[in-house]
């Protein structure tokens, strides 16, 4: 007699929800690796390998090929996630299974990639010869600074698309970006469907400076790929340099907005620091470094922007530029250093390097090229060509307030007073016009330009006590120049009750009989001049008697009552 089996068995559940499972496939690997979903392809991969693993009396010819192809998928997915180190692994581990000799090339490229240049070509060198082999060992001689080497691979090179592509990378970091660009143009010709040359173009132009060139030419690839973190981050590059900060973070935005952690791409969030100021400098640049060009150039200006100009010196003194971005910093680092300490050799070094990129053929005409020979004459004291030069890219940097502060106190130096006050006066940064020096040349501007009251208005809201020492002595001293006798008797009176001086008395004197004469010639008013005389009682100095005097005889001649 048989026993039936009641449905609700635990046996009968298991294999109804095994075909419940069955009903709702999922991707496939191929699928997800075919919409660049390498994510949801590695997840897939990871569970596949714990299950063969797990998997009970797994051995055989058919179970090592079926692990053997989830390694070498799980390898490729994780390279294509820039998880280097997950996809060397796997490598290590197809090699137990099945050592083919492409897995040498294979373990070089992620070695590359994980910067162990020495290490990737000695990986390199142990797989067959052939064209990956070369491109590799090509890349390898370049980090490590082998010309002798690169020339070799260099010639080796043939005209396949992949060649070329490699080559154009060559040139791209070695900063040939012409070169480069011919290449990349060349092979979107030939290879129109190919879109994401496209994004090298636009690389190019973007170092090329044609940033609206750029973003044109992106503009195709963004269309087919709105969520590209590499095409988004060039075109947050572009409306950064056409625009500001706030504008690139807006297109980095798109990427947080799907879900997307920048914190997992290192150059997107090199590149939120700059768009952002300088925010989050300290924490994210220093471990870049070494690996991103650009991180010390940032890092360095940060420190120049924070007054920490010997950690900017340490970082970039042992820096051998190559680019006129790293001979303009050099240059920057050593004038500062060179006008904090007093440094003629700092001082004669950032001339050297400001006139090595200014005179150069490429940047001689550039924005960059002229500011940097304005900055060399500026350093030699020569304002007349300062002026040549930074008049000649006005245009372009009206309302940048370095411009406008640099500019200004060169046409101070050169007597164009009128032009030097309008300059001024454009600076906005709050941090600008609180600064004592900023606020001593608008003052010298505002007396060599008749206008003492604007200068007085600056005292008066000075609240620094040796800053507005200062500054009475700058308007004491150049109002008298100017022969505007009121407000130097003005700022003579108050040096004088700070400070009991014979040189303010005898400045006060001088101002106030200043005042008399122009009064006598009908260039005062009777207010001035009664100023003049509350200035004057309000002293004990002998000499104040017969002065007070002779201008109220004067006044009684003239019926002014005074």
């Amino acid at each position: 007699m048989t026993t039936a089996v009641s449905d609700n068995t635990p046996i009968s559940c298991q294999a109804q929800e095994i075909a419940r499972v069955k009903t709702k496939k999922g991707p496939t690997v191929e699928e997800c690796v075919a919409k660049r979903d390498f994510t949801g392809a590695a997840a897939i991969l990871e569970f596949n390998l714990k299950s063969e693993d797990a998997a009970a009396g797994a051995s055989g010819p058919a179970r090592a090929e079926e692990k053997r192809k989830t390694l070498m998928w799980l390898a490729y997915a994780s390279f294509h996630l820039g998880n280097y180190q997950r996809a060397l692994d796997a490598y290590e581990q197809v090699r137990d299974v099945d050592d083919t000799p492409e897995i040498f090339l294979f373990r070089a490229c992620c070695l590359f990639y994980l910067q162990l240049y020495k290490e990737a070509t000695k990986e390199a060198e142990k797989g067959p010869a052939g064209p990956l082999q070369n491109r590799l060992l090509f890349h390898c001689a370049h980090k490590l600074g082998d010309e002798d080497k690169l020339l070799v691979y260099h010639q080796q090179l043939t005209d396949s698309k992949e060649d070329q592509l490699s080559l154009a990378a060559i040139h791209y970091f070695r900063n040939h970006f012409q070169e480069a660009t011919d290449i990349y143009k060349r092979l979107l010709l030939e290879n129109r469907d190919d879109i994401a040359l496209n994004v090298y173009v636009a690389m190019c132009y973007y170092k090329l400076d044609y940033y609206d060139v750029s973003l044109e030419i992106m503009q195709a690839y963004l269309q087919a790929f709105p969520d590209s973190v590499v095409a988004v981050n060039v075109k947050a590059c572009n409306q950064f340099k056409l625009y500001n900060g706030a504008a690139a973070k807006d297109e980095v935005k798109t990427l947080t907005d799907r879900g997307y952690n920048i914190e997992q791409n290192d150059l997107v969030s090199h590149n939120m620091v700059v768009f952002e100021d300088g925010q989050n400098a300290l924490r994210v640049l220093p471990q870049f470094v070494d690996a991103l060009p650009e991180a010390r150039l940032n890092l360095v200006v940060y420190y120049l922007k924070h007054d920490k100009l010997q950690e900017a010196y340490e970082l970039i003194k042992d820096v051998e530029p190559s680019t006129p971005q790293e001979y303009i910093l050099k240059g920057v680092v050593h004038a500062t250093l060179g006008q904090s300490t007093a440094s003629r050799q700092h001082i004669k070094t950032a001339q050297q390097y400001f006139q090595l990129v200014g005179s150069s053929p490429t940047e001689c005409d550039t924005i960059p090229g002229r500011q940097c020979m304005a900055s060399c004459f500026y350093l030699l004291k020569q304002f007349e060509d300062v002026n040549i030069y930074l008049n000649s890219i006005k245009q372009y940097l009206y309302n940048e307030d370095d411009f406008n502060w640099n500019f200004g106190i060169s046409l101070c130096n050169t007597g164009s007073h009128q032009e030097a006050l309008e300059t001024l006066l454009r600076v906005q940064q709050e941090e600008y016009r609180h600064d004592y020096c900023y606020v001593s040349w608008l003052t010298r501007c505002y007396i060599l330009n008749h206008n003492p009251s604007a200068a007085w208005d600056l005292y008066l809201k000075l609240d620094n006590s040796d800053d507005s020492f200062n500054l009475l002595q700058l308007i004491a001293h150049d109002c008298y120049k100017m022969g505007e006798f009121l407000y130097a008797a003005k700022a003579f009176d108050i040096l004088e009750r700070l400070d009991p001086d014979p040189e303010y008395w005898e400045g006060k004197r001088g101002a106030c009989v200043g005042v008399f004469q122009r009064a006598v010639a009908g260039k005062a008013t009777r207010v001035e001049l009664e100023e003049v005389l509350s200035i004057l009682k309000a002293n004990n100095n002998p000499q104040v008697e017969y002065i007070v005097r002779i201008m109220k005889k004067w006044g009684a001649e003239n019926g002014i009552n005074v």
